[in-house]
């Protein structure tokens, strides 16, 4: 295993703990989308390596942790990093807003999946507030780039795509 995908694996797993930590009650419909911004920046820089599977086992895993319907996040996360596939190249010269947008789009879809799957299981959101994670996401999207891309320079160097 390269370096750069250790580096990968071992944010994907602080991103795993990110989405699963206790937090007060004001600030859950707040919680960003760890995993999926993370496997967004991975699938842009390493699109050979980090692709659909990833996204199906994260996904699936996301679904353990939440106690969701088997596959609910799983599919989400695989529309998302399958769209992100097919634009990375276009995606890795555009701005951080124009890639921010992008991600909020992404991220919206993604959301509304998951609360047409709960619709049809008769669950309703929580709160108002449900598509908050969305907008806390994109906002926090220029700075898990900037890091993710310095983490991957510093400590990967083998990396096909240093951008």
């Amino acid at each position: 295993m390269n370096k750069t995908l250790r580096i990968g694996l071992f944010t994907l797993i602080v991103a795993f703990m990110l989405a699963i930590v206790p937090l007060p009650d004001w600030a859950v419909e707040y919680r960003p989308d760890w995993v999926t911004l993370v496997l967004i920046y991975w699938a842009m820089a390493m699109p050979t390596k980090v692709g659909i599977t990833a996204a199906w086992f994260s996904g699936l895993l996301l679904d353990v942790s939440y106690g969701t319907l088997m596959g609910q996040h799983a599919v989400g996360m695989v529309l998302v990093i399958y769209v992100i596939h097919m634009q990375h190249q276009r995606l890795r010269v555009a701005s951080l807003l124009q890639q921010a947008i992008v991600i909020f789009f992404l991220l919206l879809l993604k959301q509304l999946l998951i609360l047409w799957v709960d619709g049809m299981l008769g669950r309703a959101p929580a709160s108002q507030l449900y598509f908050m994670p969305t907008l806390t996401s994109t906002l926090l999207w220029p700075w898990i780039y900037l890091v993710l891309r310095d983490l991957e320079r510093k400590f990967g160097g083998d990396s096909h795509y240093q951008y």
